[in-house]
């Protein structure tokens, strides 16, 4: 053997990928190499040469760690006090290691399936508490990507429930210019005017509803409630995008008359990371709650009367109502969520009071040592001060950043200094020298300068969660015992159909809280960030060799968030040829809800393609209905693979039509692990596609987030790409506004994505694909001597996924695909997608990470389910009394003194030899959905509740 084989720089694909069991999973397919299985799988009109993939050569783990340190270093930390809504903080290392570091938490999933996720749905609650208690308003939901897009939120929301027959809302001059831009996006397709100025005109005016900032961006506390009032009085429903932290001192928005209130919950804990993810908070008014956007945490029973969580009012989703919906919004921010509320839990009301005073009294500090020399601008505020250096501001500036400290410039003269947790008394010290040429010294005594009336009265974070886990032991053991009640993908596979759950790899994920990028603000000066900006244009390369487009945006900071972009993008473009009258949208009736909600937002108007019995678009319809709407057309919005799991073979003449017919071509990229290394999106006519990193790309989901969107652009569209108010972006035209906070969405999570393409390689990424699509083509050949798989495409093969038809068990036994869903959870398995794309079915993709062994075990599972199902048929057990029904079955109902049921305990908890070895517990048992929605309670319950 040479030595140079010995180095193994394919060491990472062998661990992403199970190669050993390859032949003998080609084999169960009558296969003889991965070539003819490809071949026989994939479409020849789509697929491309393997060597068409212009990626490197896999590296090392190691290797690739050490390449990403050399880019990590360009980045410079400097002390960042610029603020307009990102600060330095410091999350709790028990925190760090506990959740951020730890797969029980970042690889679960949406908690869809309410009872193997009891351990993140709690600490969502938390958050939803920790939110209610600062804004004192009644619900809060569990997370917005970001406080731009939250506003823009409430936007979309006032108008929903306001009885104003007025189009214009108003913008509180003072809210952040990042807010604005992305609320100016929102508004335009809305056909909304919006009306900005100084909050206090608003009072003259007629809204629909209206924006307010409490702090100002420059750092003033104003009293809102006149204003609020007098909005209010003429119909106006009111937001106000409040500063977390300062709401621990200021008093709250409801306090002043606020029907919603929005933030970032960055400063509780979470690194900058230069500009996400971070969670968004949004509460609102009661009577609001079916009118709002994204996931709201409430408060149900199981049924033995236990109580347990869920995700509550999922009706007002866009898997649901499609166009209809309150928003297109899919995914949230959980995990980043689930930080900011255990550091609310961590600290408690005296810890978080303690930080919060600190911060208000080093500004005072601060205010009070530079005002004999230098102006101090605004007397009321809470952690920012604005300064009027007048001739001074050059030099001023210019020796902060010499001293390695960045500072706001305001204007010629003024500048501001946004005071944080990470403030030193060291920090302190420099910053009145750097302003008045003598070192700072701290006052003994901290000064509150904050008038009587704008002081917090209420307490905050009362409920016995805030109180017990203050000690490291108490809080470790707490996080220990939520993640205990969680199934992710530490414990087993999760074949969630349309979700790609794959292997989030430890290499992959150390970057992330690297100081280097974790402390980088997103408005820092540009040769501060030589790092970041070389890794994006790293994976711009990496991802353009994928996909072939000519262009990648990063902003969209979720999949949803990115179909947003990419058809603002279409319609902006064919503005700008003066065709602004197209219109017309037309989406598949299979499509997935983000869809059609996504389209109407964009103002977009919905004709529906049918789809014929194999699942397939129905070319005679679309082509039909194109040219009847040829005048009109914008765009196109299609899935490939389809979302049924299926290669459609007439893809290239799907695009063709819509391009023939004045057309778009707006790619889903929900199913990109059906395409990486075969085909190329742009090649086979897709203008621009969305690319959920949280899926192909190995971001993990999180618990519902952090997600990342990427789009990809062909030349003619990337001109019009989200641009930002506040840093250009290279290559878009100005005036483009944004679409997400931050300008390059979720830059922190971006060096996972790069690592897992660096360490895959060319090789490694389309085996990657192969695998998928091997693992889910075994899945569907095991499964169907007992199930219906409902669609297939050429030579009876599915893509990377299958959908499992139950429909004709359920008529014939009466047991549904939920009961089917639920009993998995025995058998230590997350369910597959329920009901997507067809209801009555179970739609599954294995991923590439899995091992025969454990795809083994799953079809194992399945089996021994349908043979309960026959039991059931045959009348050995009723349809009212077997182990489906009452699935899950949790290990106090196995264990109790009593047992009164047609099957034995061991069926019910151990149905499969394997479970002996290594056994999940449900917390609870089946949960009332219907007593959940009828009874919303999204507030932490009575603490009897959470007694073991």
């Amino acid at each position: 053997m040479k030595l140079n084989q010995l180095f193994n720089h394919t060491e990472f694909s062998s661990r992403h990928i199970s190669f050993p069991d390859q032949a003998a999973l080609l084999a169960a397919l009558g296969e003889t190499d991965m070539a003819s299985f490809i071949s026989r799988t994939v479409p020849d009109s789509v697929r491309m040469p393997a060597e068409k993939l212009a990626l490197p050569d896999a590296l090392s783990e190691a290797d690739a760690l050490a390449n990403i340190k050399e880019i990590a270093k360009k980045n410079k930390i400097f002390k960042n006090y610029i603020g307009l809504g990102y600060y330095p903080t410091r999350m709790p290392a028990v925190i760090q290691r506990n959740v951020l570091e730890n797969p029980g938490w970042y690889t679960a999933y949406t908690p869809y399936q309410a009872e193997v996720s009891q351990g993140r749905l709690e600490a969502l609650l938390n958050f939803q508490q920790m939110t209610i208690d600062l804004t004192g308003l009644p619900v809060a939901g569990a997370s917005l990507l970001d406080e731009a897009t939250a506003a823009a939120e409430a936007m979309a929301m006032a108008k929903r429930v306001s009885k104003s027959k007025s189009n214009r809302f108003f913008v509180d001059s003072r809210v952040y210019p990042q807010t604005l831009d992305v609320i100016q996006t929102r508004a335009k397709y809305f056909n909304f005017d919006v009306v900005v100025g100084d909050f206090a005109a608003a009072q003259d005016g007629e809204f629909f509803g209206a924006l307010l900032q409490y702090v100002g961006t420059d750092g003033d506390v104003v009293d809102l409630t006149d204003v609020i009032t007098a909005l209010k009085s003429k119909g106006a429903v009111v937001a106000v995008a409040a500063d977390v932290m300062s709401l621990v001192l200021l008093k709250s928005p409801a306090e002043m008359g606020a029907d919603m209130a929005l933030g970032n919950t960055q400063r509780f804990g979470v690194p900058m990371a230069f500009g996400g993810p971070h969670a968004a908070y949004f509460a609102f008014k009661d009577e609001f709650k079916r009118s709002s956007p994204g996931r709201i945490i409430g408060v149900s029973v199981d049924v033995t009367g236990k109580p347990a969580l869920r995700m509550a009012l999922a009706t007002r989703e866009q898997h649901i109502r499609r166009e209809k919906a309150n928003s297109n919004i899919c995914t949230s921010q959980a995990l980043l969520a689930n930080l900011a509320g255990m550091y609310a839990v961590y600290h408690g009301e005296e810890g978080v009071k303690r930080i919060a005073q600190r911060i208000h009294a080093l500004a005072v500090a601060f205010a009070q040592a530079v005002s004999g020399s230098l102006k101090v601008v605004h007397q009321v505020f809470f952690d920012t001060v604005l300064v009027d250096c007048g001739a001074q501001a050059d030099a001023i500036f210019q020796a902060a950043l010499n001293a390695g400290y960045n500072l706001r410039r305001v204007n010629e003269t003024r500048i501001s200094v946004a005071f944080h947790e990470a403030t030193s008394a060291q920090d302190f010290a420099d910053l009145v020298q750097l302003f008045t040429g003598t070192a700072g010294v701290l006052p003994e005594t901290a000064s509150v300068q904050l008038p009587e009336t704008l002081l917090r009265k209420e307490p905050i974070l009362q409920h016995p969660t805030f109180k017990k886990y203050h000690t490291e032991h108490e809080m470790l053991r707490y996080l220990k015992k939520l993640e205990d009640r969680d199934l992710a993908m530490n414990r087993s596979m999760i074949s969630l159909g349309s979700c790609t759950m794959k292997l989030n790899a430890t290499s992959e994920m150390l970057p992330i809280t690297w100081a280097e990028f974790a402390e980088i603000h997103p408005f820092a000066p540009r040769d501060q960030v030589a790092g970041y900006l070389e890794l994006i244009d790293h994976l711009q390369t990496q991802l353009k060799a994928i996909t072939g487009f000519d262009a990648i945006s990063f902003q969209p900071n979720s999949g949803a968030s990115g179909e947003y972009a990419g058809m603002v993008a279409i319609r902006r473009y064919q503005e700008s040829q003066g065709q602004g009258h197209r219109t017309v949208c037309l989406i598949p009736r299979s499509a997935h809800g983000t869809n059609p909600a996504t389209a109407h937002m964009v103002g977009m108007d919905i004709v529906l393609v049918d789809t014929d019995e194999h699942g397939n678009v129905d070319i005679a319809d679309l082509r039909a209905k194109a040219e009847l709407h040829r005048e009109n057309l914008s765009a196109i919005m299609i899935t490939y693979p389809s979302t049924h799991g299926v290669y459609e073979e007439g893809i290239r003449e799907i695009c063709q039509i819509i391009h023939d017919n004045g057309g778009q071509v707006y790619m889903d990229g929900a199913n990109m692990n059906a395409q990486v290394g075969i085909m190329q999106p742009a090649e086979v006519g897709a203008d621009v596609l969305h690319m959920n990193l949280h899926k192909t790309f190995c971001i993990p989901h999180g618990g519902g987030g952090p997600g990342a969107g990427p789009i990809g652009l062909k030349a003619h569209l990337a001109p019009f790409a989200p641009n930002h108010a506040i840093v250009n972006i290279d290559g878009v035209n100005k005036g483009m506004t944004a679409v997400s906070a931050a300008p390059f969405g979720s830059a922190g999570i971006l060096p996972i994505t790069y690592m897992y393409i660096l360490m895959m390689g060319a090789d490694g990424m389309r085996q990657a694909t192969e695998t998928a699509l091997l693992n889910a083509n075994y899945l569907a050949h095991e499964l169907s001597s007992d199930y219906p798989i409902l669609y297939t495409g050429k030579n009876n093969r599915v893509a990377h996924e299958c959908i499992v038809d139950l429909r004709p068990l359920k008529a014939e036994s009466g047991i549904t695909e939920t009961d089917v869903a639920k009993r998995l959870m025995d058998y230590g398995f997350h369910a597959p997608t329920v009901s997507f794309p067809v209801a009555g079915t179970l739609m599954i993709e294995p991923t590439e990470s899995e091992s025969k062994a454990e795809l083994d075990r799953f079809i194992a599972a399945m089996k021994q389910i349908k043979q309960e199902i026959e039991n059931v048929k045959s009348g050995v057990w009723t349809k009212e009394d077997n182990p489906l029904v009452f699935a899950p079955h949790t290990a106090e109902s196995v264990s109790g003194s009593e047992w009164n049921r047609a099957y034995s305990r061991e069926v019910g908890a151990y149905p499969l030899p394997y479970l002996h070895e290594h056994k999940f517990w449900v917390s609870v048992s089946r949960i009332d959905d219907v007593h959940g929605d009828r009874n919303l309670i999204c507030t932490c319950p009575p603490i009897d509740n959470y007694e073991d």
